[in-house]
């Protein structure tokens, strides 16, 4: 016979913990974050450790989610020059919710279903509002980042993930023509001094 569900509760008697605490000493609230709580620190901090490919990569370092995020903010200046910092700060912050849940591949995302989105949807709005950013990013502007991301997904599968070149364009599509990327993961301390160093870059008036 089955045993019964256990319902997760502590000696106290209080619900699980929903938070987590962050070395910059902010204790961001997973179920109902605010944005008062979010630190670029912690999220450079974060992403510059949290492996792409589940850490499934070549080199001697990981390729970070942080690294991952400088290169796609990095396609969107040339895929749409004429973007304003907010829009570039919105493709360099796109992964900005991984620097608590971790870098979930896309299957596993897909199993969670609707629920996760939504966690993650909730996250990104209180990292955008934090910094001065519409809550949602607006369609045009995500439809950019997305094909950005796909393009650095595509490269970083052939030259660090192992994957043959027909199979990443079955996966991702091919790039555009001229576009190309040379990938060599970094190590941590040097990617997330350069996300910083990019963050308030971007983050100062036009």
């Amino acid at each position: 016979m089955p045993r019964p569900a256990r319902t997760q509760i502590s000696a106290k008697g209080e619900a699980p913990r929903a938070w987590q605490r962050m070395l910059s000493g902010r204790r961001l609230d997973l179920l109902d974050p605010s944005p008062l709580d979010v630190e670029i620190e912690d999220i450079a901090h974060g992403l510059a450790r949290v492996a792409r490919w589940n850490g499934q990569t070549v080199g001697a370092n990981a390729f970070s989610v942080a690294q991952h995020s400088l290169v796609v903010e990095e396609l969107c200046r040339k895929l749409a020059p004429d973007w304003d910092k907010k829009r570039r700060l919105m493709a360099l912050l796109h992964d900005g919710p991984e620097y608590v849940i971790g870098d979930m591949i896309s299957p596993f995302k897909a199993a969670l279903g609707l629920d996760y989105k939504a966690f993650e949807a909730k996250l990104e709005a209180a990292i955008h509002l934090r910094f001065g950013l519409p809550a949602v990013t607006p369609p045009a502007v995500k439809g950019v980042i997305k094909r950005a991301d796909v393009i650095c997904a595509y490269f970083e599968a052939i030259q660090l993930a192992g994957f043959k070149e027909e199979e990443a364009k079955r996966f991702f599509g091919a790039p555009p023509r001229g576009v190309s990327l040379k990938l060599k993961p970094q190590p941590i301390s040097q990617v997330q001094e350069a996300f910083l160093k990019r963050f308030h870059i971007l983050l100062e008036p036009a």
